[in-house]
């Protein structure tokens, strides 16, 4: 039997798909939908002091499309929640009683005094919450007031006030990381040195979605201005692989729970993060773009893999790609492959001919026998999977390993005289010879 339960830092919930604090967290109608479509847990959007925030009366988000319109990336420049603290308060309450099997985590964003945290700490705690999110990643708007980003991206605040929290409240601490930041390691060492529970990654990263050439003013504009927002989606998911697999891997923060968010749209992307080190999984655009249902693809597509590979729960595979994962230093250099053409499958459209020949080695000749033929010259292939990216037929582009030490020119044995591929004469990168 596949179990998709899951007890992150003790907050439990019937399976690792939360949604992530944002828009379809802000009140107890949108989120008693969501438990009712089947999600495992929320972080409440984040909640800040009274008098609230107040938010623009007029577009909030920007879209990336791709060309069938299916959205890539998005941007938002809405701010923290801009309802009443005690309203807030009242329906994760009464949300939580109602729901007691799912996981309720509370996002949280004051000004940076111990003051105010000792504050919002105990209304919080009085609500039976599961645990809080410290928002230190919002980086428009807030961070403009002291807050969100501007405290992510000092790894001194963020230790401070992880550890504020700590001493002030019994639920557990998830510190929020903004990727907008040159080294996401520092601040996470941070929050573990604090003594924060677990931390959660990635907010959104910085960003302009497009100007409207007509009107000359960012997207999404107001009475024609328009300002930096917060980008999320399925463009931003290798990012967040990225420096979830670095918190992962570094020596100073492995064993801290993490959350995963970041374009997240589909079980197999779930997966991946989790393969990476994630315990749960965060999910805000996609449920946006597609309503609260697609839980029930997320969940029984998870399940399917997992039992497909003989994993009965969730622990049999967080964490599993992490070792995987190193320094450019450390790849092998010995280890060749080469382009291979499925001509049964190949519809002669001649992108990977045109990307290499402009782009890359010249390594895929277009003609045969004065025919329009695509073959692949190994003296000149490199194994860059370039032609694999752009071939439009899945499978008809592959790449083939050769034998350990053969010439990457050549596909044939290295001269035994450089049986190390570190010394030999073809590698840029080669290490001199004594």
């Amino acid at each position: 039997m596949t179990d998709l339960r899951s007890d992150f830092v003790g907050i439990k919930s019937p399976n690792p798909f939360w949604l992530a604090s944002a828009p379809p967290t802000d009140k107890e109608y949108n989120v008693v939908r969501a438990f009712k479509a089947g999600w495992g847990g929320v972080v409440w959007k984040t909640l800040g002091e009274d008098p609230p925030i107040v938010n623009v009366n007029g577009p909030r988000y920007g879209a990336i499309h791709g060309p069938d319109r299916r959205m890539l990336g998005f941007n938002n420049i809405e701010l923290i929640t801009d309802r009443p603290l005690d309203l807030n308060l009242r329906e994760i309450k009464k949300v939580k009683r109602e729901w007691p099997d799912r996981a309720l985590v509370v996002s949280l964003m004051v000004p940076c005094e111990e003051g105010a945290w000792k504050r919002i700490l105990p209304l919080v705690e009085d609500t039976g919450a599961d645990g809080i999110e410290l928002n230190f990643g919002c980086p428009h708007g807030m961070s403009e007031r002291g807050m969100g980003a501007a405290v992510g991206q000092v790894p001194e605040y963020v230790g401070m006030v992880a550890r504020w929290c700590k001493q002030n409240t019994r639920m557990p601490v998830i510190v929020k990381l903004t990727p907008n930041i040159t080294d996401v390691r520092n601040p996470a060492r941070a929050a573990k040195e604090a003594g924060a529970d677990a931390v959660s990654l990635i907010n959104t990263i910085n960003s302009i979605a497009g100007i409207d050439l007509d009107t000359m003013a960012p997207d999404p504009a107001t009475d024609g201005k328009g300002t930096h927002g917060g980008y999320c989606g399925p463009a931003v998911k290798p990012i967040a692989l990225s420096m979830i697999s670095e918190i992962a891997r570094d020596p100073e923060t492995q064993g801290l729970p993490i959350s995963g968010i970041g374009g997240i749209s589909n079980w197999r992307d779930a997966a991946e993060f989790m393969a990476l080190g994630s315990g749960t999984v965060q999910v805000c655009t996609a449920a946006m773009a597609y309503g609260f249902r697609i839980v029930e693809d997320m969940t029984e597509g998870l399940k399917n893999w997992m039992g497909e590979k003989g994993y009965t729960r969730l622990d049999d595979f967080v964490g599993k790609a992490v070792p995987s994962v190193t320094d450019w230093q450390y790849l092998n250099l010995n280890y060749i492959v080469k382009a291979r053409i499925d001509q049964d499958l190949c519809i002669k459209c001649g992108r990977c001919h045109i990307a290499c020949e402009d782009t890359s080695h010249q390594a895929i000749t277009q003609t045969k026998d004065g025919q329009r033929y695509f073959e692949v010259d190994d003296t000149e292939c490199v194994g860059c999977n370039l032609c694999v990216s752009v071939c439009p037929v899945e499978g008809c582009m592959t790449l083939e390993r050769l034998t350990e030490g053969a010439d990457p020119r050549t596909g044939k044995p290295i001269d035994p005289d450089y049986a190390n591929w570190t010394t030999h004469p073809n590698n840029p990168n080669r290490v001199a010879a004594e």
